[in-house]
């Protein structure tokens, strides 16, 4: 029989096995899992012949019927394996503790230890099948109608939302550049396959600071960024992490605020001279840091989303998730030198903006391959492989634009099964 087990945020699918242990008690121990999204709910309770409700649901990418054989003498197989996983086993499984929601600012993120696989088994007493005996009685539900209606999902039906985080470390002048190059084409691309595109675009930095601090401390009196902007003093959004870019500011940025239209961080669906827009937000600068998981992290959490906040808007329910991320440096090491928290944090707070749907979120990151396997210093790496529509590029591929053709196909994907939650 098979039921959803959730720990944490992520749900996962388990099997479940009735014995009788010498105490008589009812026992439960969980031993093997794997991430899935939408299965059947069990209510199980503890008692010696206790009743099991079972729900029936539909898994996103095709129909299941499920056929049960009952003999009023028969136990439960032993032997029974789960046919249902849709993704590899998580290394750290998505633990959202300590994530504070309700602030604009830096959310609170607490360590999370790797998480260990292991496999369910329920102990039932085992007599004649009377429930007043201590045997098991079986109470079937199946839902409405809808429940066992036409499987096909809504899907998103053009409306995504493009989150892109990119790090202000050294050195990523070059990176930012491959990145503006390939951008067009994937937004001709994407646009292709959605006849009513709708589209939210927004630009967050790994840092917290703004500009350029040695700049700072020389104005008014020139500095060696040419054109940096000593007379604009930044907003509270423009120090925040996880907030918009809007006026890039330092050693490889623009230096001047972008033509986003609307008093918005963020682009949407109609902006004029898109292309341009982006490339301002997106020449992020390179004298900065490279807090990756602690900027997505802020991003998507109903703090900085919230009405009055400086993302007011962005995160749309019923919209694909789609983040790029890219770096040169791996997002390892105590603060200050990276981000807060734990990759099962950070797709914590990704799967918490998405109603805990792993399959509603396309992860894309540009910084090194993962294979055969992430490099142990590379958290984000191993943050994105929890997601089931994923893509790893290495930094230094001389075109990033084949990379996003590939997005592509993942997010129509993606866009395809899309459930809005509700």
């Amino acid at each position: 029989m098979f039921v959803e087990l959730l720990e944490g945020p992520s749900p996962y699918l388990s099997k479940w096995r009735g014995v009788r242990p010498e105490s008589g008690r009812d026992h439960l121990q969980h031993t093997e899992a794997a991430p899935l999204s939408r299965v059947g709910m069990a209510n199980i309770p503890a008692t010696a012949g206790f009743a099991l409700r079972f729900r029936v649901m539909r898994l996103r990418s095709r129909p299941i019927v499920v056929a049960f054989g009952l003999a009023s003498a028969c136990q439960p197989s032993q032997e029974d394996t789960s046919p249902f996983t849709t993704m590899p086993p998580m290394t750290s499984s998505p633990t959202a503790t300590g994530l504070d929601s309700s602030t604009g600012g830096s959310p609170a993120i607490s360590s999370s230890s790797t998480g260990s696989s292991s496999t369910t088994e329920l102990s039932t007493g085992s007599g004649s099948g009377d429930a007043s005996s201590g045997g098991t009685t079986m109470i079937w539900d199946v839902g409405t109608d809808q429940d066992l209606a036409d499987p096909k999902p809504p899907g998103c039906k053009g409306k995504i939302d493009f989150l892109f985080v990119i790090s202000r470390y050294g050195g990523m002048s070059y990176f930012q550049t491959q990145l503006l190059a390939a951008f067009p084409q994937f937004i001709d691309t994407i646009q292709a396959k959605f006849a009513d595109f709708d589209y939210h675009i927004m630009v967050v930095d790994g840092d917290a600071d703004w500009g350029s601090s040695s700049c700072d401390a020389q104005c008014p009196m020139p500095c060696p960024v040419p054109g940096y902007p000593c007379s604009y003093t930044p907003t509270v959004c423009d120090t925040t992490i996880g907030a918009g870019t809007v006026f890039p500011a330092g050693d490889d940025a623009p230096n001047k605020p972008c033509p986003i239209d609307g008093d918005r961080r963020y682009m949407i669906k109609g902006q004029k001279n898109l292309d341009d827009a982006f490339a301002c937000v997106a020449q992020v600068g390179s004298n900065g840091r490279a807090w990756i998981g602690e900027a997505l992290t802020a991003a998507v959490l109903p703090g900085l989303n919230k009405p009055g906040s400086c993302n007011e808007g962005f995160l749309r329910e019923d919209a694909l998730l789609m983040v790029t991320l890219i770096s040169n440096t791996f997002d390892y090491g105590p603060k200050p030198f990276s981000s807060k928290g734990s990759p099962g944090d950070w797709a914590a707070a990704v799967l918490q903006a998405k109603h805990d749907d792993p399959e509603s979120a396309v992860m894309f990151s540009i910084l090194h391959s993962g294979e055969p396997e992430c490099d142990p210093d590379d958290r984000t790496c191993q943050m994105v492989k929890m997601f089931p529509h994923h893509l790893l590029v290495d930094r230094e591929e001389p075109d990033y634009g084949p990379f996003f053709d590939q997005a592509t196909d993942l997010v129509e994907v993606a866009c395809a099964d899309f459930v809005p939650p509700g």
